[in-house]
């Protein structure tokens, strides 16, 4: 990985990735299912604290550290797990309608993508971004909340059921150390 893309072990983050051609693959809930159960699994397993997120029809946002400094690292193991998952749950779902067509779009991409493998699933782009005041923070919380709302999905940012905005959220948050800024 570039250097200019690892992260720093007491830095709060802004991490988005999505799926390639931003197609629309978390509508059914059995995909949301994976990402949620993924999240939990590197919050317990390793290390990532998450404060602020939302799961899109098509991507992700994250504002995030990883307590062990090596976030790149966990965000590469979560995409590649999800990746798989969520491909082989899509392969297997009998009621998905547009089973034929995703997979041949995740080989399209996957041809077209530098690097060698049968299927992309995540774009190569989620270059985390370093926030680095309470400006920054605010904002990125607000694009972050008010993305479904802007997206038509809901009128109010706590609709949303794959948000922090949401209480009811079935990803926990964590409780941000007084080192951070919010």
């Amino acid at each position: 990985m570039s250097e200019s893309y690892k992260t720093h072990s007491d830095g709060l983050y802004f991490v988005s990735f999505s799926v390639v051609g931003w197609m629309d693959v978390f509508v059914r809930r059995e995909y949301q299912d994976i990402l949620v159960d993924s999240i939990s699994f590197c919050q317990k397993n390793k290390e990532l604290k998450l404060f602020f997120y939302c799961i899109m029809p098509s991507h992700v946002h994250f504002i995030t550290y990883s307590e062990n400094g090596s976030l790149s690292d966990v965000l590469r193991d979560f995409k590649s797990f999800t990746a798989k998952k969520v491909m082989d749950a899509i392969e297997n779902n009998r009621q998905e309608s547009r089973k034929e067509w995703l997979i041949h779009q995740f080989e399209y991409y996957a041809k077209i993508s530098p690097q060698k493998q049968e299927r992309q699933f995540w774009k190569h782009d989620n270059h985390p971004f370093y926030l680095y005041s309470n400006k920054m923070i605010q904002q990125k919380v607000d694009y972050i909340h008010f993305n479904p709302v802007e997206s038509g999905f809901v009128n109010e940012p706590h609709e949303w059921r794959l948000s922090s905005a949401n209480k009811d959220s079935p990803v926990k948050m964590d409780e941000a150390p007084h080192r951070f800024y919010f």
